[in-house]
C-alpha cells in the first residue's frame, strides 16, 4: 500500500491514504494537545477505578491490598490496550474528543500494534510529564509519539458519517449489452463510488470491459457513468 502522503494545502495537515481497493482517503491527525485532553480524562478515570479497587479490597487485609495491586498493575498497563483493540482504536478519552488510534495505511490497530505502542509510552514520559512523546509529536507532521513512530499507528480525529453521495449530472446512454442483475449492480456501485477512487483506480477498473464497451481504457470511466445513468433512469 501506499504511504501516507500530505494533503496539497501546506496548512493542511491531513494525509491521504489509498486503500487496497483504491479509495483515497483522507486521516486528520489529532495534535498533541487534543491528544492530551483525552489522556487526562482516561487518567482520570484510571484513578477513580484505582481508588474504588482499593477501597474495596483494601477490606480484606493485606491478602486484598496483594490482590489490588496487581489488579492496579493490569489496569494501567491494559486499559489502553484493551480499549484500542475492543473498541476500534477508541479509550473513554479518545471518544469523548473523537479520536481514534488507527495503522499509518488507515487501518484498525491490531494487537501487535496496541502493545507496542502503549509498552513505550514509558520510554515517552522519560524525563518527566512526557517531555520526549510531547518533542516527538512536536517535531512530527503527523503528532506521533515514540511509541506511536515505533508502532506505525496515528491518532486520528474520527472520520464524520459520509454526506449522501452527490452524483454528476450525466447524459444517459444505455449499455451496448444486455446485463445481469449482478452486473447492472456493480455498474452502479461504480458510478456511486467513482468520486471516492483514485482516477488511476478508475481508469482500472472501467478499463477490464473497455473492449466490451468499445471504448478505450481512458473513455471507460465516462461510459460507465453513463451506463449507471441510464440504469438509474436518470441524469
Amino acid at each position: 500500500m501506499p504511504p501516507a502522503t500530505p494533503a496539497t494545502s501546506l496548512l493542511d495537515t491531513r494525509l491521504r491514504v489509498e486503500t487496497p481497493e483504491g479509495v483515497d482517503l483522507l486521516l486528520s491527525p489529532a495534535s498533541a494537545l487534543t491528544r492530551a485532553r483525552a489522556f487526562a480524562v482516561d487518567l482520570a478515570l484510571r484513578a477513580a477505578l484505582s481508588l474504588a479497587l482499593l477501597g474495596v479490597l483494601g477490606r480484606l487485609g493485606e491478602l486484598g491490598i496483594g490482590l489490588g495491586l496487581i489488579l492496579l498493575f493490569l489496569l494501567n498497563w491494559w486499559y489502553m490496550v484493551l480499549f484500542e483493540v475492543l473498541n476500534q482504536g477508541r479509550s473513554p478519552g479518545k471518544q469523548l474528543f473523537g479520536l481514534r488510534v488507527v495503522h499509518e495505511d488507515g487501518t484498525p490497530v491490531g494487537w501487535g500494534a496496541a502493545l507496542l505502542r502503549n509498552l513505550l509510552r514509558f520510554v515517552d514520559m522519560l524525563p518527566l510529564g512526557y517531555c520526549c512523546g510531547l518533542l516527538a509529536s512536536l517535531a512530527n507532521p503527523r503528532f506521533q509519539r515514540l511509541g506511536d513512530l515505533a508502532a506505525g499507528t496515528l491518532v486520528i480525529h474520527q472520520p464524520r458519517a459520509p454526506a449522501a453521495v452527490q452524483l454528476e449530472p450525466m447524459t444517459p446512454l444505455p449499455a451496448p449489452f444486455a446485463l445481469s442483475a449482478a452486473e447492472q449492480r456493480a455498474v452502479l456501485a461504480y458510478g456511486e463510488r467513482q468520486r471516492q477512487l483514485s482516477p488511476a483506480r478508475r481508469e482500472e477498473l472501467a478499463g477490464l470491459l473497455a473492449p466490451l464497451l468499445g471504448v478505450t481504457a481512458e473513455q471507460a470511466p465516462l461510459r460507465l457513468q453513463q451506463i449507471a445513468a441510464d440504469l438509474r433512469g436518470t441524469p
